[in-house]
């Protein structure tokens, strides 16, 4: 009796098979469901991917060649682009090189301790004024960095850094969004049975956040940090406003200058175009070399399910 019961409850939550005439037809609706998103990405990775292969091709080519031959030509004067690049007063482009990475490594891994730690109080502490705190941070996210800059100019001005590294350093070490993210993170990743576990076993709160809460945020920090450093990276407004100091300043701010003299020099184009195409050197690298984190984190995931 059980056997029979058990065999119509199974017929009864099993799918009916569609008839063999209409198969054909799901599977060419299936097929044409999944081709559209498909050439949708097909265009975006085609207008995001041209400009760089324009850059590391047009870093190929020659002074000579660089205006006179087919855009998408490989060109053979790379070794001597890069040699007139890092020879170029007397190797700025390598200080500039090494001011970016002082500006987006140091300035994001500050910034991704700080947002951890605000993101992980505001999800695992209760004080008043949490959620108007909370949302006025978030408020910042809808100020475009234009509208904070002269802000900002003014109050390094008064601190007397205008002009130094602190002054590009500071105004980055506060991110709104990646508080956001630090605390969503937080919420989805943090069981409260663990904090109280360690607070029972005598664990100070600080403890708490280094060896639970920032192991178990690990890989939304990977985030936030690569988002920061792309950010610093790319950032030009902040470093015109704040340097006058060649030596001081960075990758994009450097190029703009030699691009800026190029009409009166036009050798220094190829100078320019070989510089950019380095500088996305390092973003290419970050991004592979943080890829592992990403996958070890969907990894954990799919075995806690």
């Amino acid at each position: 009796m059980s056997a029979q019961t058990t065999t119509r409850g199974t017929a009864r939550t099993r799918r009916p098979t569609p008839p063999r005439a209409d198969r054909p037809a799901i599977r060419q609706a299936h097929h044409r469901a999944k081709l559209l998103p498909t050439v949708v990405l097909l265009i975006g990775a085609f207008y995001c991917l041209v400009p760089i292969a324009w850059i590391v091709i047009a870093a190929t080519k020659s002074q000579s060649d660089l205006f006179s031959t087919f855009t998408f030509q490989p060109g053979d004067g790379l070794v001597d682009n890069l040699r007139d690049l890092f020879a170029y007063s007397d190797g700025l482009y390598g200080q500039w090189a090494l001011n970016s990475l002082l500006y987006a490594g140091v300035g994001s891994l500050l910034c991704t301790v700080i947002s951890a730690a605000a993101g992980y109080a505001f999800s695992r502490y209760s004080f008043r004024g949490r959620n108007a705190l909370f949302y006025m941070i978030l408020a910042g996210v809808l100020l475009p960095g234009m509208t904070l800059a002269i802000p900002q100019y003014l109050i390094m001005s008064e601190l007397n850094i205008v002009g130094s590294y602190w002054s590009v350093l500071l105004p980055g070490l506060i991110s709104p969004f990646a508080i956001y993210l630090a605390r969503i993170y937080a919420d989805a990743s943090i069981p409260a049975s663990f904090i109280e576990s360690a607070r029972i076993d005598g664990a100070s709160e600080y403890r708490i956040f280094a060896t639970i809460g920032m192991p178990m945020m690990l890989p939304g920090m990977v985030t936030i940090f690569m988002l920061q450093f792309v950010s610093n990276w790319n950032n030009f407004l902040l470093p015109f406003i704040m340097l006058a100091d060649e030596s001081k300043y960075p990758i994009n701010l450097g190029l703009y200058t030699v691009l800026s003299k190029g009409s009166g020099e036009p050798s220094l184009y190829g100078i320019a175009i070989t510089g950019t195409a380095v500088s996305i050197i390092p973003l290419i690298a970050l991004l592979l070399f943080l890829q592992r984190f990403w996958r070890l984190d969907m990894i954990s995931g799919g075995l806690r399910g």
